[in-house]
């Protein structure tokens, strides 16, 4: 469970931060949603009232998985784009990334008539691999993270006189992203806090910027995955490791930006920290009660507010569902997971003696407390079981826990020894 971020001490004003000190204010943020407008979808910005009962605040859900690119990526990557002279735009660009800011970057090269490489790490999903080459971007997989990526795409654009366009280290990106929070509170003025994944710092920079200079009270929350907690440490003056592979591989970055270190210090009331098992809980949540697919990045605000409901109970928070990108067969691996730990799917392993009529008892049992068979197996050679004996083993369907208590108690009754 993520620490909870202390209610009680006033949110960080933007007076207290001087803005001389990076090049980014709240006039370029305006300037970026004038620059992009028409162009990016200023996405859906909606009260969710299931999700309110559920985490005992009001949320507002941000829709850019709704954008065409399925991410928030585009706002910054136009607003960075629209700024190529045209020199710039006749050689091409060339930006790192593990896949949203690719595709972002890649769609709106093509639409302005400018040369595309994209420098993805190994394990970037297919989905985001095949999407860029779409768009009619160079796609390069190099590199087993991030930062090796970004250190082949700056040399190779420097050796072809090719533009670096940052993820995220950018004050014009930054300012693109920052558009996001304008629209979130001119929508929802009476919002009170923001709560935003962070992978470089790019998008809570620029929101922190924008809704400060609108709101200065307002709390600001950033989210990280456990595995990538490289914002955290920083911010916090900790060491916890980095390893692994995250759902949330878009905001899996081991060195956050210099630029936006320096703004999420100053400007960002706390940084939290979420589970694997949190952020696959609130993309099915997401999938079940929205019926919008999110990415595990996307779903890191939702997974931070799910896990400790206490820190924002009572308050206006605003999420931002920050990209929909995310391969089929991983879906359908977290929404079978989540059915598991729910107590609604489960694998039943059952030692029966191996004669006639033995499965079709059980079958019957399992019929008449009301369980759902799935998949059927018989063991009768890898098992430590006597040779006359078999093991058979089930996924069965339950309503819930509840249910499925039921069902095992049934079947104990019955003389059968089940294992889970």
């Amino acid at each position: 469970m993520p620490k909870a971020p202390e209610k009680s001490p006033p949110s960080k004003q933007v007076a207290a931060f001087d803005v001389n000190r990076i090049p980014v204010a709240p006039a370029d943020i305006v300037a970026a949603a004038a620059t992009i407008r028409g162009a990016v979808i200023a996405t859906e910005f909606n009260h969710s009232r299931t999700l309110s009962e559920i985490c005992g605040c009001d949320i507002w859900l941000k829709f850019e998985n709704l954008q065409f690119t399925s991410s928030f990526k585009e706002r910054g990557a136009l607003n960075r784009l629209s700024a190529l002279s045209a020199e710039q735009r006749r050689r091409g660009v060339i930006a790192m990334s593990a896949g949203n800011h690719a595709l972002g970057v890649a769609y709106h090269a093509k639409r302005l008539g400018t040369p595309a490489t994209i420098v993805m790490p190994i394990g970037t999903p297919m989905v985001k691999v095949e999407n860029t080459k779409r768009h009619g971007a160079e796609v390069i997989i190099t590199g087993q993270t991030l930062e090796e990526a970004g250190q082949f795409a700056s040399e190779r654009g420097k050796a072809r006189g090719l533009t670096l366009i940052h993820p995220y280290d950018d004050p014009l990106i930054i300012a693109g992203q920052g558009t996001i929070a304008l629209e979130m509170l001119q929508a929802a003025p009476s919002l009170e806090t923001l709560v935003v994944p962070i992978g470089g710092g790019g998008l809570i920079s620029g929101m922190a910027i924008a809704a400060r200079s609108l709101k200065p009270g307002l709390r600001i929350i950033g989210v990280e995955a456990r595995l990538y907690p490289s914002m955290y440490n920083v911010i916090k003056g900790k060491h916890l490791p980095m390893r692994g592979d995250t759902l949330a591989e878009g905001i899996a970055v081991k060195e956050p930006g210099r630029i936006t270190t320096d703004i999420v210090r100053h400007l960002v009331d706390d940084v939290l920290l979420v589970s694997e098992d949190e952020i696959e809980r609130a993309v099915a949540t997401l999938i079940s009660i929205e019926k919008t697919v999110v990415e595990g990045a996307g779903a890191a605000g939702l997974a931070a507010v799910l896990a400790a409901p206490d820190a924002f109970r009572g308050r206006q928070v605003g999420l931002v569902l920050t990209g929909g990108n995310i391969d089929t067969r991983l879906i359908a691996s977290v929404l079978t997971r989540e059915l598991a730990r729910e107590g609604r799917l489960t694998q039943l392993a059952i030692d029966i003696v191996d004669r006639p009529g033995q499965l079709a008892v059980v079958s019957n049992l399992l019929g008449e407390a009301g369980a759902n068979i799935i998949e059927v197996s018989h063991q009768r050679t890898f098992s430590d079981l006597p040779a006359k004996a078999t093991l058979l083993e089930l996924v069965i369907e339950t309503r819930d826990k509840a249910h499925l208590d039921e069902v095992l108690a049934r079947l104990g009754a019955s003389g059968f020894k089940v294992r889970l």
